[in-house]
């Protein structure tokens, strides 16, 4: 064990060989299309250095990331060998260090368009972007209205070089939903008044998993990379990228009647083995999310309220309990990201983002600390 989980009051297990195994099988799924990855959020929270580079070596050669700070902080890991682009597009009086990082920015308004457009001119050489389409979404992108004003402009993309024009599916996570379809079909219809040389991409990790006529030529996974079921009423074929294992820090026996936690939410009603677990909403875990911690396979139930830097859990009916110092899992093979999202009301992609920097991290192959 490292110095550093020696210290720590919980370990995040990022399994790199799993989040490539999950890029290769959505490639394939992909049939033929460019399988980019998107490491925004520093990759869900997992690290997006060491995802990036793990993926470049298994040959991905194009990532998303929302923010500059996000791409300059990815070039620092992987070098300028692959294409990135910047969701959020860019800030006025950034253009030079997208230039100089070689960042691509995703351009969503007119506006920016236009000023991207001026500094092209004044720098007097082209400039890559991509632009984004509002095809359904209402979030980001050029309104249907700015494509046909910027198809009527003969010099609309005057010393710029598009390298992709994109869309973004509001519903792909319901596959029966008529939005996916209304949306395939205006970006289809945008696209033709645009650069033909350009790379078209519209699905997400959802929409790979809509069908054919969804990929074109290039398809941007995140929450699947990183074993999150993109279509959760759905069986999930992806890998679970992530173990979470935290300490137990002490260990006490309490007579029936024991009130535990904050509020007395819970009141023991038999003599108890009671765990208390070094790790709290104040490092991501949702307070809503009452649930259970593993040991060897056996499950401990929370014994209270979900507290700032702690957790109880009944260990009463373990055959083997653990002891002081040793680790239980909360995220692992028998409970996953995905069932904490239920169990909080929420999505796999927010649980795993949130998750906060008190953690050690262990980049390996996943293993549960407490098997």
């Amino acid at each position: 064990m490292s110095a550093a989980a020696l210290r720590a009051g919980a370990i995040l297990t990022v399994d790199l060989d799993a989040v490539v195994a999950n890029w290769r099988l959505l490639s394939k799924l992909a049939e033929g299309a460019e399988c980019a990855a998107v490491v925004k959020a520093d990759a869900y929270g997992l690290g997006a250095g060491r995802v990036g580079v793990a993926l470049q070596a298994a040959g991905c050669r194009t990532f998303f990331v929302a923010h500059l700070e996000e791409g300059l902080e990815l070039r620092k890991a992987i070098g300028f060998s692959s294409r990135v682009f910047v969701l959020n597009g860019t800030p006025a009086g950034t253009e030079s260090e997208f230039l100089n990082s070689v960042l691509i920015p995703v351009v969503n308004t007119a506006g920016e368009l236009a000023a991207w457009r001026d500094h092209a001119r004044e720098k007097g050489r082209s400039m890559p972007v991509a632009l984004q389409l509002d095809t359904g979404m209402s979030r980001l992108g050029l309104s249907h209205g700015d494509v046909a004003e910027l198809a009527g402009e003969p010099m609309g993309l005057s010393g710029l070089s598009v390298e992709l024009v994109m869309s973004h599916l509001a519903c792909a996570d319901a596959p029966a939903h008529p939005a996916n379809g209304r949306q395939r079909r205006a970006f289809a219809k945008l696209r033709t008044v645009l650069p033909r040389r350009a790379a078209s991409s519209l699905a997400n990790s959802a929409g790979i998993l809509l069908g054919p006529e969804f990929r074109f030529d290039l398809v941007r996974p995140g929450a699947a990379l990183y074993g999150i079921n993109p279509v959760p009423d759905g069986s999930n074929p992806f890998r679970q990228a992530v173990t979470l294992s935290t300490r137990v820090i002490q260990i006490r026996e309490v007579p029936a009647g024991t009130s535990v936690g904050y509020g007395h939410a819970r009141t023991v009603e038999r003599q108890s083995r009671l765990a208390t677990l070094s790790l709290g909403y104040a490092d991501g875990w949702p307070r809503a999310a009452n649930m259970s911690a593993f040991y060897k396979g056996q499950a401990l139930l929370f014994a209270g309220r979900v507290s700032m830097d702690s957790i109880v859990v009944d260990a009463t009916d373990c055959a083997k309990a653990p002891r002081e110092g040793e680790f239980v899992s909360l995220m692992c093979r028998e409970q996953t990201v995905d069932d904490v999202a239920r169990a909080a009301g929420t999505i796999g992609y927010e649980i795993l983002t949130r998750l906060g920097r008190r953690f050690a991290r262990d980049y390996g192959r996943h293993a549960a600390l407490a098997a």
